[in-house]
């Protein structure tokens, strides 16, 4: 007899009428807020696989966990206008989802991008967020990282199958992610590739690309401490990579010098951004997520 399935697919229709799609682990629990999982620019909810299903099937208590696709990235549809590739956009396609899903109130997690949406998310509706976990992101982004990630996706090679793209990763990440192993690296890329006509192609739009193409990444970049500080009566752990160039150590100190009750962590052998399902991440998280589970239900007289 069959297992259960690792995750249901869930789609909806966005507020101009594009087809988006998120993965959905486990079921609903009474007075346990569902995770919601919000990956990085280019990437997509197979980011967070091996964490869902440790928070919704491992962790006590099980959660739902929902993990999203941004428009042109995964399984959700291209959008004809690259313009629509921001985080304003993308931000409301995930209110639009949430409303679907019927979900007024959740822990999220956010790496890179989906942090920023988390900022944004905290300034329009901090009553929508029980919990924040920031994987390698927060209110200011270095300007050498952003470099890095445009430099890299610009002229990413095209590896010819996944032994190849193993290859390719280690090449131009290894140094900043030398805890990982051979295993880990194999998740990394599954969850970057999808197949296309016989070939290994980045899942996403690569008009996605073009966000990029008029930025000067050498004046400093809006910084979000004003959205920031809808976070400060909300539990927050911020996690870093000890080798990441995006979030840098002195943003994260002003961070927990402005919100006392954040926790941090620092992630040995890593850059931007950790992968959350390695080292002891999936335990980490649960614990953090179960105490603020805890903070977020009234007392008992």
């Amino acid at each position: 007899m069959a297992g259960k399935p690792d995750f249901s697919d869930f789609y909806y229709t966005a507020t101009d009428g594009l087809h988006l799609h998120a993965r959905i682990y486990g079921d609903t629990i009474d007075d346990i807020a569902p995770v919601v999982c919000l990956a990085g620019f280019t990437r997509n909810a197979r980011d967070f696989h091996e964490l869902a299903l440790y928070l919704s099937r491992k962790a006590r208590p099980r959660r739902k966990v929902i993990a999203f696709d941004y428009r042109g990235r995964g399984q959700s549809a291209y959008d004809s206008d690259w313009h629509n590739y921001n985080v304003a956009t993308e931000t409301t396609d995930i209110l639009t989802g949430l409303t679907a899903l019927e979900i007024e109130h959740a822990a999220f997690i956010g790496t890179s991008r989906g942090g920023l949406v988390i900022h944004l998310l905290a300034a329009l509706r901090p009553s929508l967020l029980q919990a924040v976990v920031l994987n390698d992101i927060g209110p200011v982004i270095e300007g050498e990282g952003l470099a890095h990630i445009r430099a890299y996706l610009e002229n990413a090679p095209h590896p010819k199958d996944m032994d190849d793209a193993v290859v390719i990763q280690q090449a131009v990440h290894g140094q900043a992610f030398s805890a990982l192993v051979r295993e880990d690296w194999l998740r990394f890329v599954k969850a970057i590739y999808r197949e296309n006509d016989g070939k290994m192609v980045p899942d996403f739009d690569p008009s996605l690309l073009k966000t990029f193409a008029d930025a000067d990444l050498s004046v400093p970049l809006p910084e979000l401490w004003p959205q920031f500080e809808s976070l400060i009566q909300i539990p927050l752990l911020v996690i870093r990579g000890e080798n990441s160039k995006l979030l840098s150590p002195t943003t994260v100190q002003e961070m927990l010098r402005r919100h006392p009750g954040a926790r941090t962590l620092t992630v040995s052998g890593q850059g931007h951004a950790p992968l959350l399902e390695t080292a002891a991440l999936p335990r980490q998280i649960a614990s953090f997520l179960n105490r603020a589970n805890a903070m977020a239900k009234p007392a008992v007289l």
